[in-house]
């Protein structure tokens, strides 16, 4: 088995037969096989028996332009290569789709827009480690099974009939695009008929990670009280037992449609919105009242209650933080990155997108009147609740993930919270405070895409 890069030649047309592979001697020696013995070709869900032709003073393969243009290749390039006895295979690879919510090909310098320069560095980064990936969208998944179109870099982004890749990085942003028929069945078929691993392949509701989590002893210390809004009575119990409750869109993101609910000292209750702007006000006689006025809402957006918190603040504004956990060349869960998030202005949640700033966690906790034992102790606190999570959430919910955007809070007591955890974390949101080329986070979703395609 050979797992260093090897060097992938394109040879022109009409010199090499689409069904014959020249392989270099050295490697033939090492894989034990004979010269003229047929093996099975794969990149991704791509299959070709071809047989095997031995090149002197080589080690590396060398493929025709026909046989190239079916696997995707359309340059010269080093990529891994692995091979099994028991079933005459020789695997090129890992081929590394990625889903993403939509492209412009009115745009060929930036087809995929604002994440563009995401999918650069992933391209810089599968050079760097001996991997292939390419781009589509819901829009490219066709009837042909196993094949899709799609995007490629080399030298500029050109659109191309792919196969189905060793593992896919599902990336949509849209439950909608996500719950396609097309998608799902894409999906499913990849698995079953190809073994493609699909990570980060479901969206999570905010109840859902809550209810999972609410059987583990040992992470119930992160959870605020949380509630489904299903009926008045709950309602009015948190409202009444709790000086704030937070009600969240079930499947809200970036901040949007939270309200802060308030009890004032004369009964009457405060509720803050998020909007595009300031956050908008409005104050309601009693429980009551305020719960008629969501009924509108809760017709068609299903909401989380959770007990408020009273969060360390720099200069009454709230602070939490965002750590990205990923898994690791070895598959296993590591915090990447973890930065405070400080809410901005008026506003009282700390999304970028709300007008949030980030700060390092040291000096969030600085400017803090915690006592110095937990700002000396919180970076490692975070991180050991944020690994502690993630794999709870694995355990819990049947769906395979590789990163979560986990969301944490610290009370004025230092005592840690989870507010939130998502699958699909924003690629701007939890990048590092510095100015690297290759995001860490980019260099170990490659990594983990590696091993989960057997190219350790």
């Amino acid at each position: 088995m050979s797992i260093k890069k090897t060097t992938i030649q394109i040879i022109g047309s009409g010199i090499l037969q689409d069904d014959v592979l020249m392989v270099g001697e050295s490697l033939l020696r090492k894989w034990k096989i004979s010269a003229g013995h047929p093996v099975q070709l794969a990149f991704g869900s791509f299959r070709q028996e071809v047989t095997v032709i031995s090149v002197p003073r080589y080690s590396g393969l060398r493929v025709g332009s026909v046989l190239a243009r079916k696997m995707g290749i359309h340059s010269n390039c080093q990529l891994r290569v692995t091979y099994s006895r028991g079933r005459r295979t020789l695997r090129v690879g890992p081929l590394i789709s990625v889903l993403v919510s939509r492209d412009y090909p009115e745009q060929p310098d930036k087809p995929f827009g604002s994440i563009t320069l995401f999918c650069h560095e992933l391209v810089g980064e599968c050079r760097r480690q001996g991997a292939y990936v390419y781009f589509f969208t819901p829009e490219h998944i066709g009837s042909q099974p196993g094949r899709v179109q799609g995007w490629v870099y080399d030298g500029s982004w050109k659109k191309t009939v792919m196969p189905a890749g060793d593992v896919v990085n599902n990336r949509l942003t849209s439950r909608k695009l996500e719950n396609r028929t097309s998608v799902q069945h894409f999906m499913k078929e990849v698995k079953s008929q190809y073994g493609t691993t699909i990570f980060n392949e479901k969206f999570l509701d905010k109840n859902e990670v809550f209810d999972a989590l609410k059987s583990n002893s040992s992470l119930r210390k992160y959870l605020p009280e949380s509630h489904l809004l299903q009926t008045f009575a709950v309602f009015k119990k948190m409202c009444n037992q709790h000086p704030t409750v937070f009600l969240k869109p079930v499947r809200g993101s970036l901040g949007k449609g939270i309200m802060r609910i308030s009890k004032q000292t004369d009964g009457t209750f405060s509720v803050l919105s998020t909007t595009a702007g300031a956050p908008r006000k409005k104050t309601y006689a009693n429980v009551d009242k305020l719960y008629k006025s969501l009924a509108g809402k809760m017709k068609t957006t299903r909401f989380q209650l959770q007990q408020g918190l009273t969060l360390i603040d720099h200069g009454k504004r709230p602070v939490d933080f965002r750590a990205l956990v990923q898994k690791n060349a070895t598959g296993t869960w590591t915090v990447t990155s973890i930065v405070a998030r400080i809410a901005g202005g008026s506003h009282f949640v700390s999304n970028l997108a709300r007008g949030g700033t980030l700060s390092t966690v040291k000096e969030a906790l600085a400017k803090t009147t915690l006592p110095a034992a937990i700002k000396s102790n919180g970076l490692l606190s975070l991180k050991t609740a944020a690994l502690n999570i993630a794999s709870g959430v694995e355990k819990a919910i049947p769906a395979h993930f590789a990163e979560f955007g986990i969301d944490l809070a610290i009370d004025s007591t230092g005592h840690i919270w989870l507010l939130e955890v998502n699958s699909k974390p924003s690629k701007n949101d939890n990048t590092p405070l510095n100015d690297q080329k290759t995001r860490p986070s980019v260099k170990k979703m490659i990594e983990y895409c590696r091993h989960s395609a057997g190219f350790k």
